[in-house]
């Protein structure tokens, strides 16, 4: 006969160790959305501007190993056409002493000495210095100028190979600086993308006031310096100063020198090329293109402006306490407060 026993109840230990698993099971569900939480906006503002920073860092590198690319493709074009040269002052040579010894050959009288030069390896044919006696003077005196031309040409293609080498060398270096400061830059945009639009706005806000020295500065005065009782620059700093502002509003691009986008020592070096005055390509070579200034309030308009420890950034002096800059990614050409970045020095071209 069939059992109509009534189902057993839970018992209470049974409900209490039931409530105790959803509640832990709840306490770490909010643990773990505690544990990744969503990207606070000063936070990403510090990672953004550090990455900033490092891609500046790798700019000015990425700049100088493509400056040195440049001088090592001339330079290696200019052995090359030293050696093609060279080569067909050697093949005329050899040409005017075939003719000697055509016209030793019709007459019957062809020198030994000159139909072995003819014939096989004149360097180590003219190491054997005792052959050479057997030579007429102007036979001898052909054979020498071959000889001499054929280890210049050596040289010379020993040369070009070396700066080949290096040419090989040095663009694998700016693939690594280029890949470096687009792997930054493309860090630095993923992360600006976690945050909102209001956030991303409110950043660019923040960035401005920032640059404009924090006062309530509209946008035709951020792009004024007030040189106040300073004394102007003179000469090439002035006019330098004068090209510079012509570009206020220009975008910052990493590893241009303008005339509509400019890095920090682009700009910098296309100010002076416009002055008449050619100063090198990289922030750390500019601090030494003139004298050193030390103090700020020595500085004057038009003078260069170094910044950070390694001298990766550069700006022109612009009075009132201001920099003439082409700052970072996402941003333009403008004014900044001197004190914003680390000063180092100033340099009076």
């Amino acid at each position: 006969m069939a059992s109509h026993r009534r189902p057993k109840q839970p018992s209470r230990t049974r409900v209490t160790v039931l409530t105790a698993t959803a509640a832990a099971a709840v306490a770490l569900s909010s643990q773990a959305a505690q544990a990744d939480p969503k990207p606070v906006k000063k936070d990403v503002k510090a990672e953004v501007d550090k990455l900033y920073e490092q891609a500046e860092q790798a700019t000015e590198k990425y700049n100088g190993a493509k400056e040195n690319q440049d001088k090592l493709q001339k330079e290696v074009e200019g052995l090359q056409d030293k050696v093609a040269r060279g080569q067909s002052e050697l093949n005329q040579l050899r040409k005017g002493l075939g003719v000697v010894a055509s016209g030793q050959y019709r007459s019957g009288s062809i020198d030994a000495s000159v139909q072995l030069f003819l014939s096989g390896d004149p360097d180590t044919y003219l190491d054997k210095a005792a052959t050479l006696e057997q030579l007429s003077g102007k036979q001898a005196e052909q054979l020498k100028v071959i000889a001499d031309k054929q280890r210049r040409l050596a040289q010379e293609r020993a040369e070009a190979a070396g700066k080949i080498k290096d040419l090989t060398d040095t663009r694998k270096a700016l693939g690594d600086k280029k890949d470096e400061v687009k792997g930054k830059l493309a860090k630095a945009q993923e992360l600006l993308n976690t945050l909102t639009e209001k956030e991303r706005a409110e950043l660019k806000a923040e960035d401005d006031k920032r640059a404009s020295g924090g006062g309530d500065h509209s946008s035709h005065a951020n792009n004024q310096a007030d040189l106040g009782n300073e004394a102007p620059a003179s000469g090439r700093g002035a006019d330098a100063l004068a090209a510079a502002k012509s570009k206020i509003g220009m975008p910052y691009v990493w590893g241009a020198t303008g005339p509509s986008s400019f890095d920090c020592s682009g700009l910098t070096s296309w100010a002076y090329k416009q002055a008449g005055q050619t100063i090198p390509r990289l922030s750390q070579d500019q601090a030494n293109a003139g004298t050193r200034i030390s103090s700020q309030s020595a500085l004057k308009p038009g003078d260069l402006v170094l910044f950070y420890g390694d001298l990766h950034h550069v700006g022109l002096y612009a009075g009132n306490g201001k920099v003439l800059h082409a700052p970072k990614p996402g941003a333009s050409v403008r004014y900044e407060a001197i004190g914003n970045m680390p000063f180092m020095f100033g340099v009076r071209v």
